[in-house]
């Protein structure tokens, strides 16, 4: 294997508030010589996701904090250049969680095998990634079917305008809401949605979901299937992971932006 020389992007100092391009660095290094049972992959695309913020503090989580002086990670797809394991050949297209950097060595178990057919493969990082399988198994976990009626607020983020998509194909009647008319018309237009509307400029969300031709359902319903105890799916959130930096930023459950409500 000739010298390969890879960029990658490391995590100079902990951000306080808001992160700046000064709180990271664009290194260089020079990969040794692959290993038995290894893969080389270049980078076609990687991810950059709000849960990042999080792991840039310096404190106990569910996943460990970036290391400083040390390349970040996050989900990514690339191409297989070289490979001394069976298990994928020159050309193949992987998933990998080694994402801000060009080029990576690893062992086959780190790699996940995708169709080239699909495409733009940036999919890989959105519907078909970890915020389209956030939406697919906040559905499943209620059992969704045809004719239940799903309301999704924060609707026109990664997850949300996913699983409204995702319940239309299942033959739901969806509402949405979101907080600007570019987003309710991104969720109408785009997605699909039979019912979105700007949770901003409404009086009450009761009126605006029983004003729209939504048959008998009513946020009373909604309140009432809850206090009855019928089935409310949540899909977390990370919002607050940059407050102003006269805060001290911690990483925190929020109000969720997904509501995923089945109701029969």
């Amino acid at each position: 294997m000739a010298k390969i020389v890879s960029r990658e992007i490391r995590l100079a100092s902990r951000p306080n508030g808001m992160p700046t391009a000064a709180n990271f660095s664009l290194a260089q290094t020079e990969l040794r010589p692959l290993q038995d049972e290894e893969v080389l992959v270049r980078n076609l695309f990687i991810s950059v996701d709000p849960y990042m913020r999080g792991r840039m503090n310096d404190g106990q989580s569910y996943v460990p904090p970036f290391e400083l002086g040390k390349p970040l990670d996050g989900g990514a797809v690339g191409e297989v250049i070289e490979s001394r394991a069976e298990e994928f050949k020159p050309g193949d297209v992987v998933t990998s969680n080694f994402g801000w950097r060009e080029y990576f060595m690893a062992p086959p178990k780190e790699l996940h095998l995708v169709s080239r057919e699909v495409q733009p493969l940036s999919v890989y990082l959105g519907a078909l990634g970890m915020t389209g399988m956030t939406a697919w198994v906040g559905l499943n976990l209620v059992e969704v079917k045809a004719g239940d009626v799903v309301y999704i607020s924060g609707a026109a983020g990664a997850v949300g305008s996913v699983a409204g998509q995702l319940a239309k194909l299942r033959g739901c009647h969806v509402i949405g809401s979101a907080g600007s008319m570019e987003k309710v018309m991104f969720l109408r237009e785009e997605c699909g949605f039979d019912i979105a509307f700007n949770y901003k400029t409404v009086r009450c969300l009761s009126n605006s979901i029983w004003r729209c031709p939504t048959g008998s359902m009513s946020i009373s319903i909604m309140l009432e299937a809850k206090r009855s105890k019928r089935q409310f799916r949540r899909c977390e959130s990370t919002v607050g992971l940059s407050p102003a930096a006269a805060s001290p930023v911690t990483t925190r459950r929020s109000r969720l932006p997904v509501l995923l409500t089945s109701l029969t």
